[in-house]
């Protein structure tokens, strides 16, 4: 054996499948052998001992946001705000703090007091000598003040733009709420806003691998969104690639194959830990918002059925990003969506498209047809358990008894043989691949049977978003050795177990991150 050997020895190894033994070799950044530490032990032979330990597979993230995470530790969140009173206070001290644009995140209109989304005149009281943008937390819709509407040009001759809403007064008044691509009218005009920097991208990222992570799919823009002055985040990535400390995938929302192609070229260039993977779409949008596409009216609601968006546009970049050799993701929330979004796969896969590379992006409400559609075409369902835990209050008020059964049908698929890969859609939901984890299984008590087991919740962060994202079999000989020391058996443990895990190291290529735990990795 040789000197570049390193033997790491736990109580156990294990995989979704099952416990491999107590010991895994590493050699050249990858995975030379799985079993019992006395067979795999050498005079020469580096070890490291985890007594009470479990090494996992590496957690991927299928789902992730990068950059808007990176934001939204080092900006404004005002999530746990209760009351619009409070909100004005907070936009009141932090425009006391700084001058440009005001940027907060992460608003639930749920949790408010008054249950409503703040207007223009709301934020006009708390700030009105220049613009605010305040994103609801699924970053579907804003509320800008007038100053954020006057450096867009939107007043009351303004159309929607397609895709979008702009909610107006019985006058005909817009309010201040921007819907969908809406936002975009506002986010892409602003300027003075502080970007992200390289610095504090490479910090929020090692953070996550202090969370277990390893790689993710990563959600990426060529130029602003509406996230609202982010930067380039396409060229962020890049800068920061050589230095990344987990694996990125990213699948770039382009309009048009020529900056599809640029990203391409950018990303493959830009280090062994980054690449490009494919084109990011959306054909709805959020079920707190009531913009997600569905077949009915919401139950809240009975004059919404919520916001398409795919089109012409989206056939045409999911076959220019299959031309590079890329991947489809596309964001279906309702049923309506996920049944428009498998349409468009059907006639892909019909001309010869490998269904592997096509995802559902969130796959939340489905038919029972759409449920075994999806394991019939053998395409990708990325799911969010998360989304459970922070829509328990309101779930079932926005679609109804009936269709709460078909909402994150989890189990459903599993049983119907979809592929199915874990992920949070961070910052919209928290980073935590384990609270993800536990919720898999035990949904926050919504609809239990469609919860998953031990077993198939490992799995679907593990080998599920490692076939996702087109990354060898976790933890097989050969493959790269990413993977995970806890300081429990994630299978044994229950859910609340799981969520209070801690991640005792986390290894990428063979290579231990360092992790400065004296950072934040979430804000409320």
């Amino acid at each position: 054996m040789t000197q570049h050997q390193r033997l790491y020895v736990a109580d156990a190894v294990r995989s979704a499948a099952g416990v491999l033994g107590n010991a895994l070799l590493v050699e050249g950044g990858r995975v030379a052998a799985i079993g019992d530490a006395d067979d795999l032990r050498g005079p020469r032979v580096a070890e490291e001992r985890f007594a009470g330990g479990t090494v996992i597979p590496g957690l991927r993230d299928a789902h992730f946001h990068p950059v808007p995470y990176a934001a939204a530790i080092s900006g404004m969140s005002v999530r746990d705000v209760v009351s619009i009173a409070e909100l004005k206070d907070r936009l009141r001290a932090s425009a006391a703090r700084s001058s440009g644009p005001l940027i907060a995140m992460r608003l639930d209109d749920e949790s408010l007091g008054e249950q409503r989304l703040p207007s223009r005149d709301d934020l006009d009281d708390a700030v009105d000598d220049r613009p605010v943008v305040v994103h609801r937390y699924c970053g579907h819709i804003a509320v800008v003040n007038s100053s954020a509407l006057a450096v867009a040009g939107i007043d009351v001759g303004t159309p929607n733009p397609e895709g979008g809403v702009i909610d107006r007064d019985g006058a005909g008044r817009p309010t201040g709420v921007l819907r969908e691509t809406a936002v975009e009218l506002v986010s892409t005009r602003l300027s003075g806003s502080q970007p992200i920097t390289r610095q504090q991208l490479l910090d929020a990222l090692t953070g996550l691998a202090g969370l277990g992570l390893t790689s993710l799919g990563a959600m990426v823009r060529p130029g602003d969104g509406p996230w609202a002055s982010l930067g380039n985040e396409v060229d962020l990535l890049a800068d920061a690639g050589r230095k990344l400390p987990i694996k990125i995938h990213a699948y770039v929302i382009a309009d048009n194959p020529e900056s599809l192609a640029q990203a391409k070229d950018t990303l493959d260039e830009a280090g062994a830990r980054i690449r490009w993977a494919g084109v990011k779409r959306f054909s709805d949008g959020s079920l707190g918002g009531h913009t997600a596409a569905m077949l009915d009216a919401y139950t809240d609601d009975p004059d919404a059925t919520g916001t398409d968006r795919l089109g012409p546009t989206d056939r045409r970049m999911a076959r220019a990003a299959i031309e590079l050799g890329g991947s489809v993701a596309i964001h279906a929330i309702g049923d309506r969506a996920c049944k428009e979004t498998l349409d468009v796969f059907e006639d892909l896969i019909a001309d010869g498209v490998e269904p592997s590379r096509l995802r559902l992006e969130h796959a939340s409400v489905l038919t029972g047809d759409d449920i075994e559609r999806t394991a019939r075409l053998g395409v990708v369902a990325s799911v969010q358990p998360s989304f459970l835990g922070s829509e328990v209050d309101w779930l079932e008020r926005r679609v109804g008894v009936s269709r709460l059964a078909r909402t994150y049908p989890f189990a459903s698929l599993e049983r119907a043989g979809a592929h199915l890969a874990g992920g949070s859609d961070c910052p919209v939901e928290p980073p935590h691949p384990l609270f993800g984890l536990a919720l898999a299984r035990d949904r926050a008590g919504i609809v239990p049977e469609e919860g998953l087991s031990p077993s198939s919740a490992l799995r679907l962060f593990t080998d599920g978003g490692a076939h996702a994202l087109g990354e060898p079999p976790p933890l097989a000989v050969g493959s790269p050795a990413d993977f995970v020391i806890l300081d429990r058996d994630p299978v044994a443990a229950t859910p609340d177990e799981v969520r209070s895990a801690e991640v005792l190291e986390t290894v990428v290529d063979g290579e231990a991150i360092l992790v400065d735990h004296t950072r934040p990795v979430w804000l409320a």
